[in-house]
């Protein structure tokens, strides 16, 4: 690992070999559920253990089925409050209704290089193109050929392709078309505030990866950056061609330490 991602580690990105989408999608209905029934921000991650292991609130079936969705959801999100990334997904979580797709598609694509893998190839697509699962397929193997096998290939383009349905950049069923994500204002917070993380200021926090994810134009990005900025969510500044964005709400002293240690 190098050491930028062991820095960003610190923050919560996650640079692991696996991925959840081996075996789940981003599973945003869990997701929605688990936050809902923890309703605290500050919410400890015992308490989410608590919640879905002894009191399922996700209405599992057995023991190991709970523990399995546990796994997979703290693989995904970290349900821990120390974590910036999740701490920031929570803040922006209820904060943002309609975002809340595009907020859980931006931590997961942080935390699951399997699924980030695949957003060269999504995003490629113009609205209204037809995006096969063979192509995708195809797309997966040629990362790694013969990393998995031709049935385990099928499962994880399943997954992928689920979980970008899911935050809008697809839809339909068994055939697939690529439709554009609608950005939000907190979505667009929390991509800038992952880019800034990594080291992005100025204009270029409207051309990181974060942003591209939400299929959004740096004019429309920085109109619904003025928009959180209005809400109070973040500090937006712009005069001319400087542009400076803080996120006052969101890091503790000892995480702006690390910030900028890294830069």
């Amino acid at each position: 690992m190098t050491e930028k991602n062991t820095q960003l580690s610190r923050f919560g990105f996650s640079f692991e070999r696996g991925g959840t989408h081996i075996a789940r999608t981003m599973m945003l209905d869990e997701l929605k559920i688990l936050l809902s029934y923890v309703d605290r921000p500050d919410a400890s991650k015992n308490e989410y253990v608590h919640a879905i292991r002894k009191e399922n609130c996700l209405g599992k079936r057995s023991g190991k089925s709970r523990e399995l969705t546990y796994r997979h959801l703290a693989k995904l999100y970290s349900l821990d409050f120390t974590n910036i990334l999740f701490r920031a997904l929570r803040y922006f979580w209820n904060r943002d209704i309609d975002g809340q797709p595009l907020l859980a598609l931006i931590c997961t694509y942080a935390r699951d290089p399997l699924f980030q893998s695949t957003a060269p190839f999504i995003l490629q697509f113009s609205e209204g193109s037809i995006v096969s699962r063979k192509a995708l397929e195809e797309f997966i193997d040629a990362q790694e050929i013969g990393r998995f096998s031709k049935a385990t290939l099928t499962s994880v383009a399943q997954n992928i392709n689920s979980t970008w349905t899911q935050s809008g950049h697809l839809h339909g069923r068994a055939r697939k078309i690529r439709t554009l994500a609608k950005p939000t204002p907190g979505s667009v917070a929390y991509a800038l505030f992952l880019g800034y993380l990594t080291g992005a200021r100025g204009q270029a926090l409207f051309q990181t990866e974060y942003i591209k994810l939400l299929d959004c134009t740096s004019g429309q990005g920085a109109e619904l950056a003025e928009e959180a900025s209005r809400k109070g969510w973040i500090v937006f500044k712009h005069v001319d061609d400087v542009i400076e964005v803080l996120f006052p709400n969101l890091m503790t002293e000892e995480e702006m330490e690390w910030l900028r240690e890294q830069n």
